[in-house]
C-alpha cells in the first residue's frame, strides 16, 4: 500500500479529487462507467466539493455509500446529508445517480440485500466497484467496521446492518464488497490518527481497518496523521 504525505487536510483533499477524477475518466473509457462509493467526514466533503471542480464524465457516474448511520432523513448525522451538499450541489450530477443507503427502513436486513440488489444492477454480479474511499478513525474502525461488532466476520453478504456505534445503528459495506474493488483510496487526517495509521500500513489485523485488503490501495495523509508512519518507516 502506497502513503503519500502532505501538508494539510485540505491538500489532501485536493490531491484526492484529482485521483477520483482520473480514475473516473480510465474507468469510463475502459468500462463505460465508472462506480464509486465514499464514507463521511470533514475531508471527504472538502474532496467531493474539489471534485466537482474536476474534468469528469459525470453522466457515467455512479455514486453509493460506504456505511450510513441510522437517522431520519436530512438529519445532519445522516453521511447522504452531507453527500448532497458537497457534491450534488455543485456537481452536473442527477439525484438518481447517487444511490442512498435504505436506513429508513424499518427491517434494516431485508434494506441491506436491496441495496446489494441496487449495487448488483450497476455494477455486477458480485458487484465490484471502481474505487471505494475509506477513513480511518482514531479507534481504527473504517466504513462501519467497528471493534467487536458481529459485523466484522459477514462474509456472505456484501452489505449489512451493524450494533450501536456512538449511539447509532448503522448500515454497512462489509469486507467482501471492499476488498473486490478494483481501488481503495484511504483518506488520514489529524494527530489523533497517526497511532492507528501505522497500524493501518503494517496491515494489523486485530484493527478493523488492518483487514482492508492492501494490493490496489493508496493512503493519502496529512502530516500530522502520519508523522509517526514516517518516524517507523525510517527506522
Amino acid at each position: 500500500m502506497q502513503l503519500e504525505v502532505f501538508p494539510n487536510a485540505d491538500a489532501v483533499a485536493e490531491v484526492a479529487a484529482r485521483r477520483i477524477a482520473a480514475a473516473a475518466r480510465e474507468a469510463v473509457a475502459q468500462r463505460g462507467q465508472f462506480t464509486l462509493a465514499v464514507s463521511g467526514g470533514r475531508t471527504p466533503w472538502v474532496m467531493l466539493r474539489d471534485l466537482a471542480q474536476e474534468v469528469v464524465p459525470w453522466k457515467h457516474v455512479y455514486v453509493f455509500q460506504v456505511d450510513e448511520r441510522v437517522a431520519p432523513a436530512g438529519h445532519a448525522d445522516r453521511n447522504l446529508t452531507h453527500l448532497h451538499e458537497s457534491l450534488l450541489e455543485y456537481a452536473p450530477l442527477r439525484p438518481e445517480q447517487i444511490h442512498a443507503m435504505p436506513v429508513e427502513s424499518s427491517d434494516l436486513e431485508a434494506a441491506s440485500k436491496e441495496y446489494v440488489a441496487m449495487l448488483a444492477a450497476i455494477a455486477g454480479t458480485p458487484p465490484v466497484l471502481d474505487l471505494v474511499h475509506l477513513g480511518l478513525g482514531p479507534d481504527g474502525h473504517t466504513a462501519s467496521l467497528t471493534l467487536g461488532d458481529p459485523v466484522l466476520e459477514v462474509k456472505n453478504a456484501d452489505v449489512a446492518a451493524t450494533g450501536v456505534y456512538q449511539n447509532r445503528l448503522r448500515m454497512t459495506l462489509t469486507y467482501p464488497l471492499i476488498n473486490r474493488a478494483r481501488g481503495i483510496l484511504w483518506l488520514v487526517t489529524g494527530s489523533e490518527k497517526k497511532e492507528m495509521l501505522c497500524r493501518l500500513l503494517a496491515a494489523d489485523p486485530t484493527i478493523p481497518a488492518g483487514r482492508v485488503c492492501q494490493d490496489h490501495a493508496f493512503v493519502l495523509a496529512d502530516a500530522d496523521a502520519a508523522q509517526a508512519a514516517l518516524s517507523l518507516k525510517q527506522q
